[in-house]
C-alpha cells in the first residue's frame, strides 16, 4: 500500500515578511521568552519576571532584519505563522542567521528543515555566499537543527554574553555541484 498522504513538511510554507507587523513581532516574542526562559531556568532555576522579560526583549531589536541589508522569514504550518528566522548581512559575502524559532508544538515536523531551506535561498539573495550563526550550548533541538542541514563548527565570529559555539554553512558548495 502506497502512502499518498502529504508529508509532514509539506504543510509548512515560508514567505519573507516585514519584520514590523504584528505576526512577525508575536513570533519574536514568543521566541525571545523561549530562549531567556529557558536560559533564567538553567543559570536561576526560575523563570523570569514579565519585567525582565520585556526589558531583555526591548534591549533586542530585530529591525535590521529588513532591507536592504537584511531579511524576516515567517514559516506557516498549514496556514498558521508558527516559526521565523531572521539574516542580516555582515560584509559582502556572509549573511547572519538569527532569530530561528519553531513554535514548541510543531518541532519535528519538518518545519526547522524548511525554514533553513528557504534562509538558504534568502542568504543567497542577499549575495551571500557563507551563513553564519552563534547560539547557546543549551540550545540543543537548535544546535541538531543546525548540524542536519549543513552547518558546521566554526571559529568564534562574534561575541556577547549568549554566544557559546559558533556554527557557519558555505553556500557555495551546493551550487557548485548544482543542487
Amino acid at each position: 500500500m502506497t502512502n499518498t498522504a502529504p508529508g509532514r513538511s509539506a504543510l509548512w510554507t515560508i514567505t519573507t515578511a516585514d519584520v514590523t507587523t504584528p505576526e512577525a513581532l508575536d513570533l519574536l516574542r514568543e521566541y525571545y521568552y523561549d530562549v531567556a526562559n529557558r536560559y533564567y531556568r538553567l543559570h536561576f532555576d526560575r523563570e523570569g519576571t514579565p519585567e525582565e522579560l520585556e526589558s531583555g526583549l526591548a534591549d533586542s531589536p530585530s529591525d535590521d532584519l529588513a532591507a536592504p541589508d537584511g531579511l524576516f522569514l515567517i514559516g506557516y504550518h498549514d496556514g498558521v505563522a508558527h516559526s521565523c528566522a531572521g539574516l542580516r548581512r555582515i560584509d559582502a559575502t556572509t549573511a547572519e542567521l538569527t532569530r530561528v524559532f519553531v513554535r514548541p508544538g510543531l518541532r519535528g515536523t519538518g518545519g526547522g528543515a524548511v525554514l533553513l531551506a528557504a534562509v538558504d535561498r534568502a542568504a543567497r539573495s542577499l549575495g551571500a555566499e557563507r551563513i553564519v550563526l552563534d547560539t547557546r550550548l543549551d540550545l540543543i533541538e537548535a544546535r541538531t537543527l543546525y548540524l542536519r542541514n549543513g552547518y558546521r563548527e566554526i571559529p568564534a565570529y562574534s561575541s556577547g554574553p549568549y554566544a557559546e559555539i559558533w556554527y557557519g554553512k558555505d553556500l557555495t558548495v551546493g551550487a557548485r555541484q548544482g543542487g
